[in-house]
């Protein structure tokens, strides 16, 4: 992954967002502030329109859409994102180009961003579930790039998923505790249109 392709998938983020736009609408209606489909619109197409790959390395690349990306939609899931973006981007930087084990890396300080900015665990019904998933999955992996990113988007759906059955622990829906059981969460369906839009691009298509 060159820095190019970096801002393909970038792009390809940004259009998932906008196409899934009412629907995470609905979705943080439900328990939260119902502004998401906004928020993640308007983050990345900041992101997309504002940071532009010439003269950057992919690294230095995604750590400036981050940046992006906290500047343009300073709500909780945006600054989560954009501190993940910043971190993944920082793992990787200095690279020309991005492989398999760089796309491990990247996911895994992206994870760890979303533990210590969001100050939350795997279990609580956040974003959290489907990015740590996508971290464990590439670990310790060296298999090439669009290997790697099917990995990411199989192992962000079965998060999602595993997510539905849990009870909300951070934020406006911790307060419906048990109401939000075999719910889709908000933030954790937010984090599969990334990894599958991201990853998707990677692969060469873009899409789920």
């Amino acid at each position: 992954m060159d820095t190019e392709a970096a801002h393909r998938a970038v792009h390809a983020v940004r259009e998932r967002m906008d196409a899934e736009k009412d629907q995470l609408l609905a979705l943080d209606g439900r328990f939260g502030d119902g502004d998401l489909g906004l928020t993640m619109t308007k983050a990345f197409a900041a992101a997309d329109e504002e940071v532009r790959p010439e003269g950057k390395d992919p690294g230095r690349y995604l750590a400036e859409v981050g940046m992006a990306i906290a500047r343009a939609a300073p709500s909780t899931l945006a600054t989560l994102m954009g501190t993940g973006f910043m971190r993944g981007g920082k793992a990787v930087g200095g690279k020309d180009e991005l492989a398999g084990t760089d796309l491990a890396a990247f996911f895994r300080a992206f994870a760890d961003g979303l533990r210590h900015r969001g100050k939350c665990q795997p279990g609580e019904k956040t974003i959290l579930d489907v990015i740590e998933p996508v971290a464990d999955a590439l670990a310790g992996r060296e298999d090439p790039l669009a290997t790697l990113a099917a990995s990411a988007i199989e192992a962000a759906r079965a998060g999602e998923e595993a997510a539905r059955g849990m009870v909300a622990r951070q934020g406006r829906a911790a307060f419906y505790q048990e109401q939000t059981r075999d719910q889709v969460d908000a933030g954790a369906y937010a984090g599969l249109c990334f990894v599958e839009a991201f990853c998707g691009s990677l692969q060469g298509n873009g899409a789920p």
